[in-house]
This record gives structure tokens, C-alpha cells and sequence, in this order.
């Protein structure tokens, strides 16, 4: 391969750091269709009245459950608590309930489209990922885009990493890319020697060198997938709304091998699209960005989403760590509409595969969603932002307020069985008695059920009337018994996230921060020993719990039996969770099964061919062994050298310093790897002119 540059001329932008507090402006978009701007309105209307009816008639229920004589001081802080997740899950009840009412008629009015005059780029930032994946799906999705869009795109490949094994390892694997290069659609990789500020910053540092020539960017997973008719889609509309600065798709979940890979991946084909149309309806160019899959327009984004930096230190102060939903609230507050086009199909993503790797990936989104605290009350932010950032806290601070709601109910229910009453408290003639009101009790928690399983319902319901989607679901009943199981294991599964992000925020609360893992892209197989004690604590939690209960009344073990047992289940149920070897009776019985499964889409089937023709990569053990054995690769990755950010030849950086003279004192390529500490090799392997002291003191073959 001849060697050459693996970037394009530098094309920079400025990004003007900004702070929490700074003054908004309108919306660029002046021309909004009447229809559009009223149909928003409208659905807002709707979720407030919903949310506020139900919540009123709650509240209102509870505490006529607790007041037939008089409330003391633990049932009002019941009644707080009880008020607080009623609220919320009205509240995903009323977006759900709109998004089905929206689904049930036909689209009528089609967004506007333009064919763009300007160039897009595909931006995949990767962080110590598998590169063999990456590299089928840029496969597929270039020669996609080499039929309908020559010219049009380029892939960019920001790499974060920071470990040499895991450098040289992607490196090996692209350079197939880079082989089969097309000028019509061609792939550029670049190592950013500092990842600071995480993804923000990697996509932050494309921006300000090469951002300028780009009039928009598509921002992709290490897992995304998109056709080219999706991509070609979401530029013309891009063009055809000049005051737009972002476009967030609906990503489908697809490559589901485990159980637990299977039920968020069946909810997101049943479910998703129902609670996407709520969102879509009442966001309107208030919308939100979930960090991928979307397409944003660069200028505006180099204007706006240069992130502050908190004060203090983290896990609340510093970088912040859940980039996208501000960014999203920084466009916003500039002027630029941000829209959530639901109707864009063939956009793809993979779910985490088993409940392990869940919490572990919602540690970091804990801390990134709990740190945005600190910009819920930034000037001039719209107010449907301040409802994104609210709702992402809320998604783990609720977790707090319902075991806290079981925990006081439980206190409620001892203090009942085991501390005398003060009947006369208050300087009265009447005792004051603790006295529920059982029959009104059953029936707010029947309406409670209903509130929390009817968007399933309403996802079942739109699929089963739509027989095109209900054959790709394997028919009605199918579908039907995949809707109960669904149900059935999410309700088990449920306690055990509720737990397990309680525990999350507490330890955040403490001030620990969550680091920066990357996401697992396996079947998620755990041993029964791993499962052991990642849920330990869980299980005595659970047995505890029931125990306590058991001990009250058999009727509150009852009550608490759904969250006692998946605790007290959670070892097996987190054992069988990962692994698609455990998964596969449920492939065999049809249940759980996806769209996709049966049928793909063309670029799912081009992403399948891909990674069967896409050779597995051993895993680099020694870097500078590796580069000694691969002539090409040694070529390319000198071609790549100096990185953009690393430190100057002339300037004094200390683990350069200390891994050249080691070289020089070096017996052998094996004797230096031992003694080189892995920022030295890092080191050492960004610059052009240590990588060529190999040769000089004989460490390693030339190669021209």
C-alpha cells in the first residue's frame, strides 16, 4: 500500500468557549408552517392537561386513602413521595396516549426536502472499540453511499483511545479501509494524542480543524448503522430548513443475541415508536439529541456547543460528561431549531447485551444526567430544554423516590404493628385513629397499574391493527405472548435496576466519579460466579425485604412479593441475561422476535455480509513487535504521524524523553517493551522521529 496522509487538509472553525449563563435568541426559522407551530401547541395543551388531570386525580386518591381520620407525619411524607412518581409515570403516560393517537392516522403532511449543494461528514468517534465491527459497517454503509450519493459524504474515524495495544489494533483494521479508498467517498482516521473532555471534545476537535469543510456532520455510534437513503434524507431536509441546526432520528435497535439484548430491542420495535411520536409531537423545534444518529449543521454547532466547564471538581464540577442533551440546549438557546424526525427509517443501533453492562453504562449516564443540575436553571433556556434535562435527571433521581416510597410505606407498616398509637396528640376529646381506607387503596393502585403497563398496551394495539407490522412481529399471537413476556421480565428486572441506580446516585452523591469505561459490544455471558457478586447485595436486599413483610402481614408480602422477588431472583436472572446461547429457546419459539430478524433491510443485510467477510482480528499484544512484523502497517501508521495535538519535537515532554532513552539503551524490541510504562509507549509511538530510533539503534527492520 503506498503510504500517504490519512487526513485532508485542515479546514478549521472556531469554537468560542461558552458559559452556563448567557443570553438566548429567537428562533432562526421564522417561516414555521401554521400547521406545524399550532399542531405543537396543541400536543403541549394535551400533555399538560393529561399529566395535571391524572396527577390531581392521584394525589387527591391518596390522600383520601390516608385521611379518614387524620395523617401523621410519616403517611404526609408517603403522600409527598407517592406525589412525585405519580406525577412522572402521568407524565410518560400522556406522551404515550399522544404519540398512539398519532400513530393511529395516517401521515399527511411530509417534511420539506432539498438537495444539498454542500458535503456531509460521517463522523464515528470510537473509544477502545472492537475495530472489526466499525469496519463492516463503514463497508456497507460506503458502498450504500457510492450508488445513491458519490461525492456527497466522507467518513471520519475519531479515535479516543489511549492504550497502544488497542492503538495498533485499530490501526490494523483500518487499513483495509484505506486500501479499497474511493475518492467519491473516502475514510479518514485520526488519534487524538489528548482525549480530554471525552467524546464532546473528540467531536469538539473534528470541528475545529476540519469542521469548515463541511456544511453538515453525521454523528454516529461505534454501533450506529445508516442506509444511504436515511443519510441523503436527513441532508435535504437539513437544506430545506435553513434556521434547523440538528435533526435527531429514531435509531432501532438490531443484533440482539441475549435475553436481555432480545427485551430492549423487541420494546424498542413495539413500544419505541409510540413513545417517539409523543415526544416528536409535543418537542417541535425544541427537540432533543441523544449523541448519535443524527445530523447537525456544523457552523451552528461550532457557534453554540463549545461546553463550559463547571466549577469544582467532579463528579459535578469539570467537563461535563453527558454532552448531548446540552448541546441540543445550547443550540436552542442560540436560535437554531432542533427537530426529532421520527419518520426516518434504517437508522440502527445495538443495546447493551445483559443486565451487568446496563448499570455499568448507567453509572456514567447517572453522573453525566445528575451533573446537568448544575444548567437546569441557565438563563434563557427554552423551557421544553429545561423539561429534557429535568426528565434525563429524573430518569435515575426516580429510582430514588420509589424505594424510598416502599421503604416509608414499610416504616408505616411497622409503626401500625409495633408502637402504640398516640391517640390523644393533640389536646382533643377525639382519638385520633390510624385508619386506611383499604377499598379506595386497591383501586388507585389498579389505576396506577394501568397508567404504568398502558403505553405497552398501546404499542400491542398499533401493531396488531397494522398487519404488515404484526406479520413482522410472526403474527398475533406471537406478538401477543411477546408483549406478556415483555412485561413479565421487565416487571422482574425492574427492582433490581431500581436498586442498583439507588445505589448509583448515592455513591455520586459522595462525590465518586463513574470514569470512562467502553461499552461492551459482546453477548454479555457472565459466569454464575461474576453474577455472584455483581448481586450479592441485591439478593440480601430482597431477602430482607421479604422478610420484614412476612413478618407484618401476609398480605404486605404479597404487596411487595413483584420487588422482593426479582431481588431475591436477581443472580439467576442476571446469569441469564447475557449470553446468546441462553437466548436461543426464545429464538426457537418466535418469541421477542424483531422486524429485522426475519427480514432485513438492505443495509442490515450488506452490515451481516460484511462482518462474515471481515477478517477476526487477533488481539495486539505487542505493539512495537507489531509494527516490526507489518511493513504496510508500520507505513501507515508513520504516514499518520505527527498526531495533530501530540507535543512538538522541540518541546520537553517527559514520557518522550524517557521512552528515547530507553531506546537507546535497549538490548532488544522485547527487552524495551518491558520497560516502557504504557504513557511511555503511547509516547513513543506518536512521534515520527522516536518510532524511526527503533532502526537507528537496530531495535527493528527498515521499511521504505
Amino acid at each position: 500500500m503506498k503510504a500517504h496522509k490519512v487526513l485532508p487538509e485542515r479546514a478549521p472553525l472556531d469554537m468560542p468557549r461558552h458559559r452556563v449563563n448567557e443570553p438566548g435568541q429567537a428562533l432562526r426559522q421564522h417561516s414555521i408552517p401554521f400547521f406545524t407551530s399550532f399542531s405543537t401547541v396543541l400536543s403541549r395543551l394535551f400533555i399538560l392537561l393529561v399529566t395535571v388531570g391524572l396527577s390531581v386525580y392521584g394525589i387527591r386518591e391518596m390522600h383520601g386513602v390516608l385521611s379518614t381520620n387524620s395523617i401523621t407525619s410519616l403517611q404526609w411524607v408517603f403522600l409527598c413521595l407517592f406525589s412525585l412518581n405519580f406525577i412522572w409515570i402521568s407524565f410518560a403516560f400522556s406522551q404515550a396516549l399522544l404519540g398512539f393517537l398519532i400513530n393511529l392516522k395516517p401521515r399527511l403532511i411530509k417534511k420539506a426536502e432539498t438537495e444539498p449543494n454542500f458535503k456531509t461528514a460521517i463522523l464515528f468517534p470510537v473509544y477502545k472499540e472492537e475495530p472489526g465491527r466499525i469496519v463492516a459497517a463503514i463497508k456497507a454503509m460506503r458502498e450504500d453511499l457510492l450508488k445513491q450519493a458519490p461525492g456527497k459524504y466522507a467518513f471520519f474515524i475519531l479515535s479516543d483511545t489511549n492504550q497502544a495495544n488497542a492503538w495498533l489494533a485499530e490501526e490494523k483494521a483500518f487499513i483495509e479501509l484505506f486500501e479499497t479508498q474511493n475518492e467519491d467517498c473516502p475514510v479518514y482516521y485520526r488519534r487524538r494524542a489528548n482525549n480530554q473532555e471525552r467524546k464532546a471534545g473528540n467531536i469538539a476537535h473534528w470541528v475545529s480543524n476540519w469542521g469548515g469543510a463541511y456544511e453538515a456532520m453525521i454523528v454516529l455510534d461505534a454501533d450506529s448503522l445508516m442506509s444511504a437513503q436515511s443519510m441523503l434524507t436527513l441532508s435535504r431536509r437539513l437544506a430545506a430548513a435553513p434556521g434547523v441546526g440538528l435533526i435527531q432520528t429514531l435509531p432501532t435497535l438490531i443484533s440482539a443475541s441475549s435475553l436481555y439484548g432480545k427485551l430492549q430491542q423487541f420494546a424498542n420495535h413495539c413500544f419505541g415508536p409510540i413513545y417517539a411520536e409523543g415526544l416528536a409531537a409535543w418537542h417541535g423545534l425544541s427537540s432533543n439529541f441523544w449523541g448519535h444518529n443524527a445530523i447537525i449543521r456544523t457552523r451552528a454547532f461550532a457557534e453554540s456547543c463549545s461546553l463550559p466547564i463547571l466549577p469544582g471538581k467532579a463528579p459535578f464540577g469539570g467537563h461535563i460528561l453527558s454532552h448531548d442533551f446540552i448541546e441540543a440546549a445550547l443550540l436552542r438557546r442560540a436560535g437554531w431549531g432542533v427537530r426529532f424526525d421520527t419518520d426516518i427509517q434504517d437508522s440502527y443501533e445495538e443495546a447493551p447485551p445483559s443486565l451487568t453492562d446496563v448499570i455499568v453504562r448507567d453509572r456514567r449516564w447517572c453522573q453525566g444526567n445528575l451533573q446537568h443540575g448544575r444548567i437546569l436553571l441557565a438563563h434563557d433556556l427554552a423551557f421544553p430544554t429545561r423539561l429534557h434535562i429535568f426528565s434525563g435527571m429524573m430518569s435515575y433521581l426516580s429510582a430514588v423516590l420509589w424505594l424510598s416510597l416502599i421503604m416509608v410505606g414499610l416504616a408505616i407498616a411497622v409503626q401500625a404493628q409495633f408502637v402504640r398509637p398516640e391517640y390523644f396528640a393533640n389536646p382533643s376529646l377525639f382519638p385520633l385513629w390510624p385508619v386506611f381506607d383499604a377499598e379506595r387503596a386497591l383501586d388507585l393502585f389498579v389505576v396506577s397499574m394501568a397508567i404504568v403497563l398502558a403505553p405497552k398496551l398501546f404499542g400491542w394495539f398499533a401493531a396488531l391493527v397494522n398487519w404488515c407490522r404484526c406479520k413482522q412481529f410472526g403474527g398475533p399471537i406471537l406478538l401477543t405472548f411477546s408483549v406478556l413476556f415483555e412485561t413479565i421480565m421487565s416487571a422482574l428486572y425492574a427492582p433490581i435496576l431500581m436498586v442498583a441506580q439507588f445505589g448509583v446516585v448515592c455513591h455520586i452523591l459522595m462525590g465518586k466519579d463513574s470514569g470512562w469505561n467502553p461499552q461492551s459490544r459482546d453477548d454479555g455471558a457472565l459466569s454464575l460466579g461474576q453474577v455472584t457478586r455483581a448481586h450479592r447485595s441485591h439478593t440480601l436486599f430482597g431477602f430482607i425485604l421479604a422478610g420484614i413483610s412476612y413478618s407484618l402481614s401476609i398480605e404486605m408480602f404479597y404487596w411487595l412479593l413483584p420487588i422482593s422477588g426479582g431481588l431475591m431472583l436477581s443472580i439467576p436472572l442476571s446469569w441469564l441475561s447475557g449470553g446468546a446461547k441462553r437466548a436461543r429457546p426464545l429464538t426457537i419459539l418466535g418469541l421477542l422476535r424483531a422486524p429485522e430478524e426475519k427480514r432485513p433491510s438492505t443495509i442490515v443485510k450488506s452490515l451481516i455480509e460484511q462482518i462474515k467477510k471481515t477478517p477476526q482480528q487477533d488481539p495486539v499484544d505487542s505493539p512495537l513487535m507489531c509494527l516490526d512484523q507489518h511493513a504496510e502497517l508500520c507505513k501507515w501508521h508513520l504516514a499518520q504521524l505527527p498526531l495533530i495535538d501530540a507535543p512538538k519535537p522541540d518541546e520537553f515532554h517527559a514520557p518522550t524523553v524517557t521512552a528515547e532513552w530507553k531506546i537507546r539503551h535497549a538490548s532488544s524490541l522485547h527487552q524495551l517493551e518491558k520497560s516502557l510504562e504504557p504513557v511511555e509507549m503511547i509516547a513513543l509511538l506518536s512521534q515520527e522521529v522516536a518510532v524511526k530510533q527503533l532502526k537507528t539503534h537496530g531495535l527493528v527492520r527498515h521499511h521504505d
